[in-house]
């Protein structure tokens, strides 16, 4: 029988959370605010470990919180941003795979995560780090993402950020979808989605979908070349996350694979390939 490797906590409140909504709906409401701005953190895995105790570490300072940065090789520069409980590590194929081709990668644990510091953290703090990063590194030559780490790219820029290519990998795009997808964690009901969204026009004087890569991207104006990549069989991102993104934005390419799920596809062979190829010439073949 296969492990299950889902942290203890997330099992407790997956049965918790339903019979809080049942007797306290207010709390339940005010729990999942929690939840939804406080990453959960995973084990890393050893082959994770190796490869970052051979990266040059350094730190910037983004909202406050110390961010842990890492370097790989030496070259022109690769950034990572991975996905929310995600970590840079979890990129160790691209890691090797560049760094081979003489790329400068880089990777950081985004605020909250991993060994940064922070508890909590959101869109804005992500992108305060990135500013951050960039006067270290200097302008990427591209940026490839994973998950939540896509929005927070679109997010920067439209900020204003430079960002020339970019390689969104299981990223999620439409706003109601991804509060579905916290709800379906937590097995969690719509009553408490419907909340969430009115919290977030309360606190901010904007809708949630302000807030999802789709806003972002017809509100940037620089020309990005963009890479999207999902899989068919991801049960956490749907696959139209990544249409709906490529509809919007049309001169996209979107790359579908299938068997991999949402964190399998960071361990792909023809996936890393697939994403040089489209670093090196703009395109895939």
């Amino acid at each position: 029988m296969k492990k299950d490797k889902t942290p203890l906590l997330l099992r407790f409140v997956r049965w918790f959370f339903p019979l809080l909504e049942k007797t306290v709906p207010f709390l339940a409401h005010r729990y999942f605010i929690k939840i939804f701005f406080t990453p959960l953190k995973y084990k890393t895995r050893e082959k994770e470990l190796v490869l970052e105790n051979k990266s040059q570490k350094f730190s910037v300072l983004a909202s406050g919180k110390r961010i842990q940065c890492y370097s790989w090789g030496r070259g022109p520069v690769i950034l990572l941003i991975h996905g929310w409980a995600g970590r840079a590590t979890q990129f160790r194929k691209f890691i090797e795979a560049f760094t081979a081709l003489g790329y400068r990668v880089v990777g950081f644990d985004g605020p909250a995560h991993g060994k940064s510091e922070g508890t909590k953290t959101n869109i804005d703090e992500f992108y305060e780090a990135l500013k951050s990063i960039y006067k270290v590194t200097g302008e990427p030559v591209a940026i490839i993402c994973h998950s939540f780490g896509g929005s927070a790219a679109l997010f920067a820029a439209k900020e204003g950020l430079t960002v020339r290519k970019l390689i969104n990998i299981a990223s999620p795009t439409i706003g109601d979808e991804i509060i579905n997808t916290y709800l379906r964690a937590i097995n969690g009901s719509q009553a408490t989605g419907e909340f969430f969204k009115r919290y977030v026009r309360k606190q901010t004087g904007k809708t949630f979908d302000d807030y999802t890569s789709l806003n972002f991207i017809r509100h940037i104006k620089q020309d990005i070349s963009l890479l999207l990549v999902h899989d068919q069989d991801d049960k956490e991102v749907y696959l139209k996350h990544a249409e709906a993104l490529k509809e919007a934005y049309p001169s996209a390419t979107l790359l579908v694979t299938k068997g991999l799920g949402h964190t399998r596809i960071l361990k792909d062979e023809t996936v890393v390939a697939n994403c040089v190829t489209f670093v090196r010439e703009g395109r895939l073949k």
